[in-house]
């Protein structure tokens, strides 16, 4: 009887926690997933647990840090020793007889130019942008990858509906050639054409299976466990406008981080150009002499001398140059390649529309007459049973086909969406 109970217990404990009624500690403000999976849903779990954009967080972070010491002094350097001590001559290797004889406690503090200072927190500051423009790429991808995913599984899914619906229509047919088989007006042949059509449909279940797998296995990688969750709902209709789409093409990610890419590469041709002006030191020195003698104080100046640029400073001027060139031609490489890609999928896209239009419109009404028409005769004893079959394997080739349509369309949508036609971060 406690047994019972507590099976009991526990069973409306699962069913709280799946409806949301009750929360338990650790899950307030986790999304709770318990029955389904709809598409919004993926894609919240994919930013919340894809390792990824961990990784680009961590790499905002640690520029970000970088910046503080950007344009800061080297550090100070300490200097200890013993300078005049003598090793030969009548004072040989003694602390006190040589006046000159001294230790020495300095401090030298090194001061590179304004210039190249200013250059480094550029670049620092620069490195920030790219950064978070870097993470915002990878967050569009995690969305896409994960709107994909979904997808591709919400179309496997689909078919598994129509092949139950085949099922049950073959079972009808089988009773109606047992029916006619009573009456001696079916060949033999006819007999075992119901299941022979049993088995092929049940072929094309374990296909369809494994299909459903990978796109669960797809799914897992980007959202973890829940990827194995019911799905809930329909793909959104995600608004694909081409005017739209091509005006964002510049707006994209992968682009803009160009722009800071292109200030770090100034900011080091800057700092290349500074290094032709000199940077300079300074050190304060307490030389310590035996008690017969004063003790010092000596305060000395360094100053670097470019005195020969041309070998030197030019150089690395001119290499930074043509880095922030071979920049420009990526950046355009890569802007070319956006637009032959946007149009491709555009172009996809309104193909698919047109197929899946035609599909719905002309060719399944066309193969479902089809049928209807062969199954009339069938029943009227004027056709044979393969060519009922025939009809029906044609319709359902189309209505599998039709739903392959769907998907790709979505997913052609969803490519351009989430490259385009999202509002980024």
């Amino acid at each position: 009887m406690n047994t019972y109970l507590s099976d009991v217990f526990i069973q409306t404990v699962n069913r709280l926690l799946r409806s949301g009624l009750i929360i338990i500690p650790g899950m307030i403000g986790m999304p709770v997933f318990a029955n389904s999976l709809s598409f919004d849903d993926a894609l919240q779990l994919a930013e919340k647990n894809a390792p990824t954009l961990e990784a680009q967080q961590a790499q905002v972070d640690a520029v970000n840090s970088l910046t503080i010491s950007a344009g800061e002094l080297p550090d100070p350097k300490l200097s200890i020793g013993l300078e005049n001590f003598p090793i030969s001559g009548p004072p040989r290797f003694s602390f006190s007889e040589e006046p000159m004889t001294m230790e020495k406690v300095g401090i030298m503090q090194e001061i590179p130019n304004q210039d190249k200072r200013r250059a480094r927190v550029a670049e620092a500051e620069a490195a920030v942008d790219r950064a978070r423009i870097e993470k915002t790429v990878e967050l569009l991808r995690v969305r896409r990858e994960t709107a994909l995913a979904w997808i591709a599984r919400h179309t496997v899914e689909k078919k598994f509906t129509l092949l139950d619906e085949l099922d049950h229509e073959n079972h009808l047919l089988a009773e109606a050639v047992r029916i006619r088989q009573v009456s001696a007006s079916v060949s033999p042949a006819d007999v075992v054409m119901p299941d022979v059509e049993a088995a092929m449909i049940a072929e094309r279940r374990d296909e369809v299976t494994r299909e459903q797998e990978t796109a669960k296995a797809t799914l897992r990688r980007w959202i973890g466990p829940d990827g194995d969750a019911p799905l809930a709902g329909d793909p959104p209709q995600l608004p694909i406008a081409r005017d739209v789409l091509t005006h964002r093409l510049h707006q994209h990610p992968e682009l803009v981080v160009y722009g800071p890419m292109g200030q770090m590469l100034d900011a080091e041709v800057k700092e290349a150009e500074a290094m032709k002006k000199p940077d300079w030191a300074v050190e304060l020195a307490y030389q310590r002499r035996d008690d017969d003698f004063g003790d010092m104080v000596s305060l000395m100046f360094t100053l670097d001398l470019p005195l020969f640029p041309g070998k030197r400073q030019e150089p690395q001027i001119a290499a930074r140059r043509a880095e922030r060139l071979k920049l420009d031609a990526e950046r355009e490489a890569v802007l070319r390649e956006h637009t032959e890609m946007l149009e491709a999928d555009l172009a996809e896209y309104e193909q698919l529309e047109r197929s899946l239009q035609r599909q719905n419109e002309t060719l399944l009404p066309l193969a479902q007459k089809k049928v209807d028409l062969a199954l009339a005769a069938y029943s009227a004893g004027t056709l044979e049973l393969i060519t009922v079959i025939a009809a029906r394997r044609d319709l359902i080739d189309l209505r599998l086909r039709t739903i392959d349509l769907a998907g790709q369309r979505a997913q052609t949508a969803a490519r351009l969406y989430f490259a385009y036609g999202e509002d980024t971060p």
